[in-house]
């Protein structure tokens, strides 16, 4: 019986020794994942088109960067473009910067529109279905209000459009943050674990889904899979418009240029918020890939590992496999392939990071509701139900509701 025992006992910690190696192959996989997207061998050769664009821009609110978040879109080395800002109503305080870019830049085409039809609990997306019917040009980007580019933004963007078969084009985000904890911790887990993601799925399956920051696509595409109509209803927008694209038949695509987005200042109860919603929606879009989420949590295993180790060794080699094989996927992510500055000088942060998404990610399984815009939701089939005495949700502020 005893022998029958010690078996067993030393059965189940040989099981969880090789669990908890998962994340470790997970990481490694993830770096060559990198490496194989941004080593400049790879780097496709852009053509050189540049057909007319209409940049959709639906905010709400401003934040503390957003004059210089939007003024980077009127400074474009791009030969034809409009610009179109879309508000819920006139007292928005993102209104007087647009009639200041409007007075400053004479050169461009900006134009405001106020309210959109009620079409679905996603107020951004309204705004969107409008703006996608006033633009006068075919290619259409997306950016949330939060972002800034670089002037060669768009000649990266739209170029891949030259080929009829490419249906969207996405971009990876760096961080400009606050001087606050919380917001490099979430900006921190964007460039060097949530990308890791992406560029593992890139790899292995193909691009799916695109990222909420910049959006590049065409009225033709748009009208394959219903409009923007067709998913003013769900919260994860950009997922969902990525995945009906690629459904359509359309090819998405990484872009290599990255573009920047906002994380101001945030409290403990706030940052769990956000976190917590945004772990609530991937979960409920991609249910089976969330799952599989666990063997990607390197702390919580490597931890576990060391604790039932039948040796010292064995348990340091864990706890140091963890700290080297996670800080050099990070680096080679979000600093050698992203060149996100946040990370590079606060890359100490990620263990840290780490501990506190792995309570995220056991809590998201406690419900399905969500706060999104100061509003209580349920999560129906990726579908934002307002709760009782909940209205629909605003669009993200200039502070972008990623998700």
């Amino acid at each position: 019986m005893i022998h029958s025992l010690t078996i067993f006992h030393t059965g189940w910690r040989d099981a969880v020794l090789l669990l908890a190696a998962a994340p470790l192959a997970y990481y490694v996989a993830a770096t060559f994942a990198a490496w194989r997207f941004f080593r400049p061998e790879h780097v496709r050769k852009l053509r050189n088109f540049t057909a007319p664009v209409s940049l959709l821009k639906p905010v709400r609110g401003v934040d503390f960067a957003s004059y210089e978040n939007f003024s980077s879109f009127c400074r474009q080395d791009y030969p034809d473009y409009e610009i179109l800002f879309a508000v819920n109503d006139a007292t928005d305080s993102a209104v007087p910067l647009i009639h200041r870019l409007i007075a400053e830049f004479p050169q461009r085409r900006i134009r405001l529109l106020i309210g959109a039809e009620d079409l679905g609990a996603n107020r951004k997306v309204n705004k969107l279905a409008r703006l996608s019917r006033e633009a006068q040009n075919e290619i259409l980007a997306l950016t949330d209000g939060d972002v800034r580019v670089g002037p060669n933004y768009l000649r990266e963007v739209i170029a891949p459009f030259v080929d009829e078969s490419t249906g969207a084009v996405t971009s990876f985000y760096r961080a400009i943050v606050e001087k606050n904890l919380a917001a490099d911790l979430e900006a921190i887990g964007a460039s060097s674990d949530f990308f890791a993601g992406v560029l593992m799925a890139e790899w292995t399956e193909g691009m799916h889904f695109a990222l909420g920051a910049s959006i590049v696509t065409t009225k033709r595409w748009l009208s394959k899979i219903g409009g923007f109509e067709s998913i003013a209803g769900v919260l994860a927008d950009d997922y969902e418009l990525g995945l009906r694209i690629a459904e359509a038949g359309g090819r998405v695509l990484l872009s290599r240029e990255p573009v920047w987005t906002m994380y101001p200042a945030q409290t403990a109860s706030s940052f769990w918020d956000h976190q917590l919603r945004w772990a609530r929606t991937v979960r409920l879009c991609r249910p089976l890939s969330y799952l599989g989420l666990i063997f990607t949590l390197g702390l919580p295993w490597a931890v576990l590992a060391a604790l039932i180790a039948p040796t010292k060794w064995v348990a340091a080699a864990y706890l140091i496999a963890y700290f080297v094989l996670r800080l050099v996927m990070a680096w080679t992510v979000g600093v050698w392939g992203i060149g996100d500055d946040v990370l590079r000088r606060k890359l100490w942060l990620v263990p840290l990071r780490d501990a506190l998404y792995s309570a995220v990610w056991l809590a998201s399984f406690a419900s399905n509701r969500i706060m999104w815009g100061g509003k209580q939701f349920t999560m129906d089939k990726g579908k934002m139900v307002p709760t009782a005495a909940s209205g629909a949700a605003d669009s993200a502020p200039a502070t972008s509701e990623r998700g």
